[in-house]
């Protein structure tokens, strides 16, 4: 019997385990969409901007670990899939992309919408081809399902509509998959110097990142041991921060707690499963050691002196026998209670007595979701200001997941990861933690949440600003510029497109606002009225930056925005850091 070579494809993608293909209909995408109908155990996501396609297949591979797709019709349609695919490769989950191509036959005559898809997603992938006949097709899906699983990543597949209409006799192979990890042990020798060092130093920190994922009591265990605090970067938050009597906070840009100090005042930081990329957060005269499965990680961000290759959990249980345990506690015992004071006096700054403030301070806002939200919650985090919200308020206890653009640093990626992580695990709440800025760029496909009636819960930061960038252009000493836009009443445009929605300008409101919206079985938008003037301030403040807030200020005030000085420093003085 006869089949088309889309038919063959789909096939492929259903062995595979793909359960649906987020994307928008249209020329040579047709006959790929057409065997979607035909095909029993896939379906058809339409959203209404295939970037926001990418980004949701990239949340569902997330949440499930599995293969997931997306698909963009030839030229313009396929581009858009670009900036969500390059978040889905580097945050290294198992999507394939279907991009759609123009006929064969006019390939590189500058026909009607020609690009060139297999040289363009090069960069944002792990694998990308162009399947040119219909004797191709059915290898070389199987190879890029086999690299977006294996590495994992992007794998795009650049199919001519004339290919993918085509006739051929022959079914396609079943696809053999596989997403078990293998383990990597480390070598006996490493392992044992690590060991030595950490069995020497008097103070130990260690530094833990996403790479630990499976490793959070063995992790644990060596604090314990070595008497050492452990602080995490962004994506480690969820990893290991919860049930961690050890816990100093983070650093980085978005950081809080004492997790800072604590790394600058070892004399041995163990970095493990991170590839924190921000430098100048990390010491340059602490002796350094890390873990990582990569070898091209090691060393790549901080000078190191010592290396081990192996995934986590396999380096904690080697190194466990090997380890003492430390009776000098003093080093832990002082960052831990300076985490708590920082917790309380600058983290916690904004969290109370602010009941009658308006407009609303974001942090209390991110309190109240926190509280809200259910035990086993996927947030899905606007880039900006919401991501140093949900750093510092979220609160991870082994089963909530907390997603974000956190290595590609696009906006407008939380409404979008929250389509992809509802379709994942229908049953579970999603909430996806907006930015006014980052909601307004991809608005249309709340259109794709009423279509198909997800239980998102939409909770906006309406600043009516962007706040990043605002912070950005101060440290560099200039005025805040074009960083602000008019008022916009999102719980409106909610109720119009057919979602349930409130909008709150008062904390007293705020509580209530938010467990009606959880309490809907559909989806539900909370637009919150915030504090524009609220600003994330760094764990540790270098001269520089103070230079350069001291400088803006002066221009502000010079150009007659005295007021508009005097209203941000009212809102973040109590967020600067102290001794």
């Amino acid at each position: 019997m006869a089949v088309t070579v889309a038919e063959q494809l789909v096939n492929q993608l259903v062995s595979a385990g793909v359960k649906r293909i987020y994307g928008i209909v249209g020329d040579s995408l047709n006959p790929v969409v057409d065997a979607v109908r035909r095909t029993a155990g896939i379906d058809w996501v339409s959203v209404r901007h295939e970037e926001v396609a990418a980004f949701a297949a990239a949340a569902e591979a997330t949440v499930t670990g599995e293969l997931t797709a997306c698909a963009g019709s030839c030229g313009p349609g396929n581009l858009h899939l670009i900036n969500g695919l390059y978040d889905a490769n580097r945050s290294r989950v198992p999507v394939i992309a279907i991009a759609s191509h123009i006929p064969t036959n006019q390939i590189g005559t500058q026909f009607f919408q020609e690009t060139h898809p297999d040289r363009l997603f090069t960069e944002c992938s792990v694998y990308s081809e162009m399947i040119s006949s219909a004797s191709q097709m059915p290898r070389i899906a199987n190879t890029a399902i086999a690299h977006a699983i294996g590495a994992p990543g992007v794998a795009v597949l650049t199919l001519p509509g004339d290919i993918a209409d085509a006739e051929v006799s022959e079914t396609a192979p079943t696809v053999c998959v596989t997403s078990r990890s293998p383990r990597v042990v480390p070598r006996d020798e490493d392992v044992a110097a690590l060991a030595d060092a950490i069995n020497s130093a008097k103070k130990v920190t260690l530094f833990v990142g996403a790479g630990a994922r499976d490793a959070h009591d063995e992790v644990i265990a060596l604090a314990d041991a070595a008497a050492a605090p452990i602080g995490h970067s962004l994506r480690g938050k969820e990893v290991i921060q919860y049930d961690n009597p050890f816990d100093v906070g983070m650093s980085g840009l978005l950081g809080y707690g004492a997790c800072f100090e604590a790394m600058n005042s070892a004399d041995l930081l163990v970095l493990i499963g991170t590839d924190f990329p921000y430098d100048q957060f990390l010491p340059d005269d602490v002796r350094t050691a890390q873990i990582d499965i990569e070898p091209a990680h090691l060393g790549r961000r901080t000078r190191l002196d010592l290396s081990v290759v192996g995934d986590v959990r396999e380096t904690m249980l080697a190194l466990a026998p090997l380890v003492r345990r430390k009776s000098n506690r003093r080093f832990l015992t002082s960052m831990l209670k300076k985490q708590e004071t920082l917790m309380d006096k600058v983290v916690g700054a904004y969290t109370k007595n602010v009941e009658r403030t308006t407009p609303i301070h974001p942090e209390y806002a991110a309190v109240q979701l926190d509280e809200t939200a259910g035990e086993d919650t996927v947030f899905t985090v606007d880039t900006g200001m919401c991501n140093v919200w949900a750093a510092r308020y979220l609160t991870p206890n082994g089963r909530r997941r907390v997603i974000g653009s956190f290595l590609h640093g696009s906006m407008a990626n939380a409404m979008p990861h929250a389509i992809g992580a509802a379709f994942a695990e229908p049953g579970r709440e999603v909430v996806a933690m907006c930015g006014d800025g980052g909601l307004s760029m991809l608005l249309g496909d709340l259109i794709t949440i009423r279509h198909y009636d997800l239980p998102v819960k939409v909770v906006v930061f309406n600043n009516a600003s962007l706040g990043m960038v605002k912070l950005e252009m101060l440290v560099e000493g200039l005025p805040a510029a074009f960083t602000d836009s008019p008022p916009v009443d999102y719980a409106a445009i909610a109720t119009a497109i057919g979602i349930p929605a409130v909008r709150v300008e008062h904390p007293k409101d705020l509580r209530k606002a938010l467990a009606g919206g959880f309490e809907r079985s559909g989806p539900a938008l909370i637009d919150i009225v915030t504090n524009p003037n609220a600003l994330s301030i760094p764990p540790s403040i270098t001269g520089k930056q103070i230079k350069g807030f001291a400088t803006a200020m002066t221009k502000a005030v010079l150009g007659g925005g005295g007021a508009e000085v005097m209203s941000m420093a009212r809102s973040n003085l109590r967020n600067i850091p102290r001794p």
